[in-house]
């Protein structure tokens, strides 16, 4: 796939950047989602992050009626019965690896690179991350789950087993339920792999506890 990087909010650091968050945000929202975060995670300037905060692209979305909105791939229903976009999905990949091999050009390795994402953006991360063919920094998972499971079984590298990963949902998510989230956890954590689950008294969003411990899991994955 050769098409131009996606557009991105990025946030520089107080000193020259050591390490990326790139952090994907759900359905119909942008990367102004979570451009506040940034700020909010008050994490030490010697932590010398760049955060990156990608638009995904227009596209019509099927549960929602065809309505164009940004998605990372289509969504045909919430519990996944019409199928996966598959093509989507490993099309949203390509676009991070790319957003990837740019922090790997300006000095950043992918051992200092996090994908983040929520909901839509979670399960692109999750996909991407455990087929990377290195170890990246760390993957964080928000109020999502495992895309194509069927398949990641033989599609994971055996290099992203030691890459660190959180996995955050609210207890009465109303989107996605959190028992996939669970289970995402669950999975990887039998695979081996050092995931941290952690679950909160929210709706699908993001809480402050879960913010405070993102910073604490941060600072330990990029230490």
């Amino acid at each position: 796939m050769n098409e131009p990087l996606l557009p991105c909010i990025e946030i520089e650091p107080p000193v020259p950047a050591r390490a990326a968050v790139i952090w994907l945000h759900g359905l119909g929202a942008d990367g102004h989602d979570f451009e506040g975060v940034a700020a909010q995670l008050a994490l030490p300037a010697d932590a010398a992050i760049r955060f990156i905060f990608p638009h995904a692209p227009e596209m019509p979305v099927t549960l929602n009626n065809g309505y164009v909105m940004r998605a990372w791939y289509d969504i045909y229903s919430l519990d996944l019965s019409g199928g996966e976009d598959e093509a989507g999905i490993r099309a949203s990949e390509e676009r991070v690896r790319a957003l990837v091999a740019r922090e790997v050009a300006r000095g950043v390795p992918p051992a200092r690179v996090v994908l983040a994402g929520f909901s839509q953006g979670g399960a692109v991360v999750l996909h991407t991350g455990l087929r990377y063919g290195e170890r990246l920094g760390g993957i964080m998972a928000l109020s999502t789950y495992l895309p194509l499971h069927a398949k990641l079984v033989d599609e994971r590298r055996a290099e992203s087993a030691e890459t660190p990963v959180f996995v955050g949902h609210g207890r009465f998510d109303s989107v996605i339920p959190e028992r996939a989230g669970r289970h995402a956890a669950e999975t990887l954590s039998e695979w081996g792999m050092r995931c941290e689950y952690r679950d909160y008294p929210m709706d699908h969003s993001v809480c402050v506890e879960e913010l405070e411990q993102i910073r604490d899991w941060l600072v330990r994955v990029l230490a």
